[in-house]
Parts: structure tokens; sequence; C-alpha cells
């Protein structure tokens, strides 16, 4: 929100109590524009906001997205309805506007269903999304494991998820991991590009000759060491399945807690894998979308 909007918020609101705040308008507007304009929210937010009946002008319920108004006419917004926000211990939401959401999945839930009743975040979403009244469900744009946790795209609607997949190496131009690795690096940074393929048993390996696979390109940098343990910043240049848990253990350090790949080292009981950097450019606005979560506590904990 602008300094101008901001301003005209504080000019423009004459009460907040209870579970309600107040607004007296000052120019004529349709009310979504003004709504907009003076509550800061995303147009979905505002919008279920409205048409979970949770504004009124001059005490009368309004769900009307042009109900003109006027200088002088008095509009009430719920505090309730406004905060209809996502609540799960394992998806929080950093980011939603009309095409898309940007989340934060922690570990222990699938980017999908894969089978009946199975937690995952696309069915966290999608109760979100009935719950504020909006008229769509999520698709799932990029994947990460279930063990796995961080920032991941949603989009609202199958067109926008196209745009996303079709040139998804374009469209997404910063993606990094941080991950704890099993014993102390050797060098502080480097790149590691090989192929990469699934056998029968669906373990993923690789290759420094072609092997049939995908090649896979991944730089790192190591970013603190403990006698035991490295945390180590993964930037992907392709996407492979697997690909930074492989490449970490084709160095000889794997990621900590990894059962498929590791070595049993396991000091904080999880996969010790992390996407903490996503930079993409929105697909319908074209502006870039840059988003950066903290490393997780627990993985700090062992640099101390």
């Amino acid at each position: 929100m602008s300094k101008k909007q901001k301003s005209n918020t504080r000019q423009t609101a004459i009460e907040s109590q209870g579970r309600f705040d107040y607004y007296t308008v000052e120019e004529e507007a349709p009310l979504l524009d003004w709504l907009l304009a003076h509550l800061g929210e995303s147009r979905s937010k505002v919008k279920a906001t409205l048409q979970g009946q949770g504004v009124k002008v001059n005490r009368k319920v309004v769900t009307q997205f042009d109900y003109p108004l006027a200088p002088g006419m008095k509009v009430s917004v719920s505090k309730t309805k406004r905060n209809l926000t996502l609540k799960s211990r394992y998806v929080k939401m950093v980011y939603e506007d009309d095409y898309l959401v940007v989340v934060e999945k922690n570990v222990g839930i699938l980017s999908m269903a894969a089978g009946h009743g199975t937690l995952n975040v696309k069915s966290v979403l999608d109760e979100y999304f009935d719950h504020t009244k909006q008229h769509c469900r999520a698709h799932v744009v990029h994947r990460l494991d279930r063990d796995t946790s961080g920032l991941m795209i949603y989009a609202k609607d199958k067109r926008t998820a196209l745009t996303l997949e079709s040139d998804w190496h374009n469209n997404v131009y910063d993606r990094r991991y941080v991950a704890v690795l099993s014993g102390v690096m050797e060098d502080d940074q480097g790149t590691i590009a090989n192929w990469l393929k699934d056998n029968r048993a669906y373990v993923t390996y690789s290759s420094d000759v072609d092997n049939g696979g995908k090649y896979a390109v991944t730089h790192f940098y190591t970013l603190d060491r403990s006698p035991w343990h490295s945390l180590v910043e993964f930037k992907l240049e392709t996407g492979r399945k697997n690909q930074i848990r492989v490449h970490a253990a084709d160095m000889g350090h794997p990621v900590c807690g990894d059962i498929k790949y590791g070595n049993g080292d396991d000091p904080v009981k999880r996969l010790c894998l992390h996407a903490y950097v996503l930079c993409f450019y929105h697909p319908v606005t074209h502006k870039p979308m840059e988003f950066e979560t903290k490393i997780p506590q627990v993985f700090k904990q062992l640099f101390k």
C-alpha cells in the first residue's frame, strides 16, 4: 500500500471497536474499488469479505461490488470476516492474489493427494478457498517431497497454472534451498553436473556420462560449518527429481535425515532440506515476485 493510501486510511477511519472498523467516505467510488484502496488487502480477500456479508454501508449489509459510495456515507468492515486466514499447522500463507498463492509447506505433508485421505497442501488450500467463498481450486505448479519444507506456488485456475508450467525455467529465475549436510564440506562453493535417472525401484542414481536420464546442474555455497555438519545453500539451474539429495550424496555429504540417499546421520529427526528462496515472474502481471523464508531454527541450532 502506498504512502498516500496509508494516509487516506488514517484520515478516513473514524473508529475501530469491537468486531468492526468504521470509516467515513470522502470521495465517490464503487464499493469494491474503495475497499481495495483503503483496506490494503488483496482483491480476493476483499471480495471474500463482501461476499461473506462483512461490509455495511450506513448500517445495512451490502454485497454489491459496484455499489456507489458518496461522500459522507459510513462504511463498517467486519474484522472477523476480514481475517479469514489460512489456519493449518502444515501450511502457512505467504502471499495471495486473484491468480495464485505462495505458501510455506511444513514437513510431513504432500504437495497433492496420492491416495484417498492423504494429507496434502492442495486439499488444505481448497478448504481455505471454500471457507473464504472463493470460487476456485488449487492447481499444483511444482512439488516438494513430503519431508521437504519450504516455499511453493499454487495457481487458482488452470490457465495460470499452464502459463507457469509451460515456461517454468524462464518464469522462475531464482530458486534456492538450504540444507544441513553430514560431515564438513571441503569447498566453500562449486557446481555439480551429471545425468540423473530412476531405476526400477524408483531410486534416482547419477552418472558422469549420458545414461539416458536428464542432465542436472546444481550450484552450492557453504554457509557454515560445525565439527560434524555443514550448512549449505543450493541453487538449482535445473529442477530434476531428488536433484539436491542425489548431488549432496555424490559429494560425500548427504542431506541429514535422508533415509533414501543418506548415511544414517539424523540430528534433528527430519530431512534437513528447506526451499527458502523462490523468485518468479508473475504469469499475469509479469512483475518479478521475490520470496524468502527464514532458515529453520532447528538447522541453525546445530551451528551455535
